[in-house]
């Protein structure tokens, strides 16, 4: 939702908080909600824990006009150090099941994309092996037409269903009206997926344990652990951003509290204890000097929360 001036900010959190009692927390710490670990607090937090808590929010969201952050795993954000001035919303356990019927896989939108691979692949259905790999939430996931190893979301989706906050009215979307490409959807940031269905084909469970055991090992060779959100920037067509920064000479190149990896130049990783703002400004900085030495333009695929609100 777009952000509103200062003391307009502040007159929404205050009534939001007051409507919304007990369903929220003031002053939530949420960078350690994200992989990265770092980064400030929400002026308010909640995490609904069914679809009755998620209307209830939407509504005072519609009657407030308080900016609203959807986090899910954390896995594709940063958070500024100086936090987020809205109300922060996660969906809590009543949106983690899957269900399964024959070749169609429903999956709430806070089930850990992991989670989702490895319960599909022990029901002996094959597709989404890749996803074990995707330290996200289904409904991130969907959002962001996640992907990896040569597949997409786009791939097996069928269709999700989405609450606008601000709305009491959910509605089902096919994933053809999701305009699906490149770790892009037409979802808004203040749009929330709560459970989204999938085609899968019938598989060998042993086969598909060993395809994610496959992927588990090249990712703990290939890529660095500790506090990172993997990606930085997306690949450029028939490039690899990773590629491109280490031609840059960046790798290793450390601001601050932050670092790119020396295992990954697409990934930069915070020290504990680290701060937001300093890998901000080694992104930004990887960004500049790629355009100046190699005349390429990197884009990020991080959702970048609070540093606006310092301009």
């Amino acid at each position: 939702m777009s952000a509103l001036h200062p003391a307009g900010t502040l007159a929404a959190v205050e009534r939001a908080a007051e409507m919304l009692g007990s369903l929220v927390e003031r002053n939530r710490p949420i960078g350690e909600l994200t992989t990265y670990r770092v980064g400030g607090v929400a002026a308010l937090y909640c995490e609904s824990a069914d679809i009755a808590e998620l209307e209830r929010v939407s509504q005072v969201v519609g009657a407030t006009g308080i900016d609203v952050l959807v986090l899910g795993k954390g896995s594709n954000v940063l958070v500024a150090d100086s936090g987020f001035k809205g109300l922060c919303l996660r969906l809590g356990a009543g949106f983690s099941h899957t269900d399964i019927e024959g070749e169609i896989v429903r999956a709430g939108g806070g089930t850990a994309y992991p989670v989702l691979a490895r319960r599909t692949a022990s029901a002996g259905l094959t597709g989404l092996e890749w996803a074990v790999g995707v330290p996200g939430s289904v409904g991130g996931a969907v959002r962001m037409n996640a992907g990896g190893h040569g597949a997409e979301t786009s791939d097996r989706l069928l269709s999700c269903r989405v609450v606008t906050m601000g709305s009491t009215t959910a509605r089902v979307v096919t994933a053809f009206d999701l305009d699906l490409s490149y770790r892009h959807s037409s979802l808004l940031s203040h749009e929330v997926v709560t459970e989204a269905s999938f085609r899968l084909e019938q598989g060998e469970p042993a086969v598909s344990a060993g395809r994610i055991a496959e992927i588990v090992r090249w990712r703990r060779e290939h890529q660095p652990g500790g506090q990172n959100a993997g990606s930085v920037f997306t690949n450029p067509a028939d490039d690899t951003a990773g590629r491109l920064v280490e031609q840059a000479g960046l790798k290793g190149m450390r601001i601050g509290t932050a670092v790119v990896s020396e295992k990954h130049a697409n990934f930069i990783q915070a020290d504990p204890e680290g701060s937001a703002d300093d890998v901000k400004r080694l992104i930004d900085m990887v960004q500049r000097l790629v355009v100046e030495r190699l005349g390429v333009e990197l884009r990020t695929e991080l959702h970048m929360v609070g540093f606006e609100e310092e301009s």
